[in-house]
């Protein structure tokens, strides 16, 4: 999941901590790696937490893959694509609609 681990890495993990580590060792190690991997998961879950909350209303569904700049990018040129395909050939023979009122001028 994470790096994309087979069974065959894992073993081969394994037996290389047992050689580097030790035996009479290795349990307390596997322990202490296992406290550091549950305390980072519990601080990134809250920092993302922190996000979300200080963000406010409106990015309750808010990923953290959606602040990396090459899926935000990639969104809004879809949507704009998405959004130019969606408009009639009719309506763009008419010529450019205006962005602001022409009364406030």
């Amino acid at each position: 999941m994470f790096f994309d681990f087979g069974a065959g890495e894992f073993i081969g993990l394994a037996i290389l901590a047992m050689v580097l580590v030790g035996p009479e060792r290795l349990p307390k190690l596997a322990s202490e790696a296992a406290v550091l991997v549950r305390k980072i998961q519990k601080l990134t879950q809250s920092a993302t937490q922190e996000l979300r909350d200080n963000l406010g209303p409106g990015f309750e569904n808010l990923q953290p893959a959606d602040l990396n700049p090459k899926t935000f990018l990639k969104k809004q040129l879809s949507e704009a694509l998405e959004d130019s395909s969606t408009s009639s050939f009719s309506d763009s023979a008419a010529g450019p609609q205006p962005r602001i009122d022409p009364d406030l001028l």
